[in-house]
C-alpha cells in the first residue's frame, strides 16, 4: 500500500477522482433545480442533454430513490437553513466533495489524510447548514418586534388575523416572509392556524414567538383586543432583545477564545500531516501514540463541554 501511494499510479487515480468530483459539483451547481421538462422548453424535442448532464441527473435520481422516506429529517434541516436546493443534489455535492478530499489525499500520497478529508467534508457540510439555520433564526428573532407591530397595525386597519399574516408574508423580510407564507398556505389547505404558528416557533426555536402563538390561541378562544396584546408583547420582546444583545457582546470574547482553542489541535495536526508526515505518523504507529491521541480527544471533549457551559448564558 505504501508503495502504491508513492507511485505515479496513485497520482493518476487521485487526479482522475479529483477531476470527476470537480466536474460533478460544477454541473450540479449550474443546473437549475425543479426545472420544467426539456421538451416543453425546446422547439426540437429530438435534442438531448449532454452526457455529463445526464450523468448528474442519474446520480441525483439514484440518491433520491435511495433516500426515500428517510429524507424527512434532512429536508427539515434544509428548510431551517433556508436552502431551496433539493436534498438529493445536496447529498451528491457533499459526496463529490468527499471524493475530492479522498483524491487529494491520494495525490499527496497520504492515505490517512485521504480518509480524514473524506470523513471531514460531510461533517463540515452539516456544520455549514447548522450555521445557516442559526443565522436565519437570529434574523427571525431580530425581526419579531417589527413583525408584531405589522400584525397589530393590520388588525387595527380591519383585517382578520389570517389576512394580517398574509400581509406580513407579502411585505415582510426574509426569513419572516417565507415562514408566514408557509403558514398562509397551510391555512388555505385546511390546517389549524395555531398549529401552523406553533410549527414556526419550533423551526425557529424562538421562545418569544411561542408565547405569541399562545397569546393568539387564547385570544381566539376567549376574545379581546388582539392588537393591544401584540403591542404589549412587542414592547416586552424589544426589551428582552436589548438585554440579549448586551449579553452577547459581553460573551463574544469568550466564544472566540473557545472556537480558537477547539480548532487549534486539528489545524496543527493537519499542517503537520502535510508538512512532516513522518513526525506526526508516530502518533498512529505505536500503542503509546494511540493512547496519547485517545487522551487528547477525551480532554478536548471535556474542555469543549466546559467552555460551552461558560459561554452559553441562559436567562
Amino acid at each position: 500500500m505504501t508503495g502504491f501511494l508513492g507511485s505515479s499510479q496513485a497520482l493518476t487515480v487521485g487526479s482522475i477522482l479529483l477531476g470527476l468530483a470537480a466536474i460533478l459539483v460544477f454541473v450540479l451547481l449550474l443546473l437549475p433545480s425543479n426545472r420544467l421538462p426539456i421538451e416543453r422548453r425546446r422547439f426540437n424535442p429530438d435534442e438531448r442533454d449532454a452526457g455529463i448532464t445526464k450523468l448528474a441527473d442519474r446520480a441525483t435520481d439514484l440518491v433520491g430513490r435511495f433516500l426515500g422516506a428517510r429524507a424527512d429529517g434532512p429536508n427539515e434541516v434544509l428548510v431551517e437553513a433556508g436552502i431551496n436546493m433539493p436534498l438529493k443534489e445536496i447529498v451528491v455535492i457533499v459526496g463529490a466533495g468527499s471524493l475530492a478530499g479522498f483524491a487529494f489525499g491520494l495525490v499527496v500520497g497520504q492515505l490517512l489524510l485521504a480518509i480524514v478529508l473524506a470523513l471531514v467534508v460531510p461533517i463540515l457540510g452539516r456544520m455549514v447548514f447548522s450555521v445557516l439555520a442559526e443565522r436565519r433564526r437570529k434574523k427571525f428573532e431580530g425581526q419579531l418586534s417589527e413583525t408584531l407591530q405589522m400584525l397589530a397595525g393590520s388588525l387595527r386597519a380591519g383585517y382578520s388575523l389570517p389576512q394580517a399574516i398574509a400581509t406580513v408574508a407579502q411585505e415582510g423580510e426574509e426569513p419572516t416572509s417565507s415562514e408566514f407564507t408557509r403558514v398562509t398556505n397551510e391555512v388555505r389547505v385546511g390546517r389549524s392556524l395555531t398549529e401552523s404558528l406553533d410549527d414556526v416557533a419550533v423551526r425557529m426555536r424562538n421562545e418569544d414567538f411561542y408565547w405569541v402563538t399562545q397569546a393568539i390561541g387564547i385570544n381566539r378562544e376567549v376574545g379581546g383586543n388582539l392588537a393591544e396584546v401584540l403591542d404589549n408583547v412587542s414592547s416586552t420582546i424589544r426589551g428582552r432583545s436589548e438585554i440579549k444583545r448586551q449579553v452577547a457582546a459581553l460573551a463574544a470574547d469568550g466564544k472566540l477564545s473557545a472556537i480558537i482553542l477547539m480548532l487549534l489541535p486539528f489545524v496543527v495536526s493537519l499542517f503537520l500531516a502535510i508538512l512532516s508526515p513522518a513526525y506526526i505518523g508516530r502518533l498512529v504507529s505505536s500503542p503509546v501514540g494511540w493512547m496519547m491521541v485517545g487522551s487528547g480527544v477525551v480532554m478536548l471533549a471535556i474542555g469543549g463541554f466546559w467552555l460551552s457551559k461558560l459561554i452559553n448564558i441562559k436567562f
